[in-house]
């Protein structure tokens, strides 16, 4: 459900989510990280052919974009939307201003290449290794 609302917390570009939403982004993050080790791990135990190690930039990236919402405070889908949460979980307030969604929109951008970016570096990494 979509409501209406200000919140003083909501800063554009910068913070458009709580301490609910940033803990379950926190946990999401830890996950991806668990999954990356464990998938790393097989690929290697397994001795499975090099080529198949490209597959570990999916939790690398997840990592990386995860770890960015809760250290930034900011929900790459929320900012997509155009909404921001500072209360219960499943709450979503709309962002009433166009330049307040324009400067989410950006601050994702630069999320999202932050995330490739850092997937790529470690994707790359893992398949050089020998």
């Amino acid at each position: 459900m979509v409501n209406s609302a200000s919140n003083s917390q909501y800063i554009p570009g910068t913070c458009n989510i709580g301490p609910k939403e940033i803990a379950m982004r926190k946990r999401a993050s830890i996950y991806a990280a668990i999954f990356f080790v464990v998938l790393t791990a097989l690929l290697f135990l397994l001795d499975i052919d090099k080529a198949w190690r490209f597959i570990i930039f999916i939790p690398a990236f997840t990592f990386a974009v995860t770890s960015q919402q809760w250290y930034f405070k900011f929900c790459v889908y929320f900012g997509l939307k155009g909404v921001f949460n500072f209360g219960d979980m499943g709450q979503q307030f709309n962002i009433e201003q166009k330049e307040n969604f324009k400067k989410d929109r950006i601050k994702v951008a630069k999320m999202m290449v932050a995330g490739l970016l850092f997937g790529a570096i470690i994707t790359t990494l893992f398949y050089l290794l020998p």
